[in-house]
């Protein structure tokens, strides 16, 4: 495991935002005409960014995903996060660890928006690890599943992308990591996401994020 850098998605991994941001997507959603449960948004959702999902959304309602929807949904979203979100249960060792294993050469890199992904580590008290090193998939030519932010991280570190790990929580985020070089391993909480992931390139499944505190302690 000689990693040269350690670049950690954000949500599912490092924040457990996924079902605070996917309540208030449902909520908005049926309220211009497409009803949903909470599992089969995240099914639907997790992973993706809502704004690259305009042709599927206008689809099912019936109407054209503005940027007026848009800002309303970004406002709903980030007070529903300031109000509920907490860190990814071992998040806090798991960075620590990996910050002391490759001498600070972690980045944050997210499909989200930057101001979502500096506000969600700030207010989990992760964003110290990162300042400086938070690179959004929405400043990038292309989102997940194409490897553009985690380019752009391994490229501001210094280190090619062979000799980093990418630690990520969904299919997506797993193709744009193995499309980058990298050496992925997937926070797998439920089985039932295993081969999924697995099937897109994951080479370690993780139940916990203290699992990779303790992979990647010295010794």
């Amino acid at each position: 495991m000689k990693f040269e850098a350690i670049l950690f998605d954000c949500d599912g991994v490092l924040v457990d935002s996924e079902p605070i941001v996917n309540g208030v997507l449902r909520d908005m959603l049926e309220e211009a005409g497409w009803a949903m449960t909470l599992a089969e948004c995240m099914a639907t959702f997790v992973g993706k960014a809502v704004r690259d999902e305009r042709a599927l959304i206008a689809a099912r309602t019936g109407r054209p995903l503005t940027d007026d929807w848009l800002s309303a949904f970004y406002e709903r979203r980030n007070q529903a996060l300031r109000e509920g979100l907490a860190a990814i249960d071992g998040a806090h060792e798991a960075v620590a660890a990996a910050h002391a294993r490759v001498g600070g050469r972690i980045a944050c890199a997210s499909g989200a928006d930057r101001f979502k992904v500096e506000m969600q580590l700030a207010q989990v008290g992760l964003l110290p690890y990162f300042d400086g090193r938070v690179f959004s998939g929405h400043e990038m030519p292309r989102s997940k599943p194409a490897p553009d932010v985690y380019l752009a991280a391994a490229d501001h570190l210094g280190a090619p992308g062979a000799r980093c790990l990418v630690v990520e929580d969904t299919p997506t985020g797993v193709t744009a990591g193995v499309a980058a070089g990298a050496t992925v391993w997937a926070l797998c909480p439920s089985p039932a996401q295993a081969s999924a992931l697995q099937a897109a390139g994951a080479t370690r499944l993780l139940g916990h994020m203290g699992e990779l505190a303790a992979l990647l302690a010295p010794g």
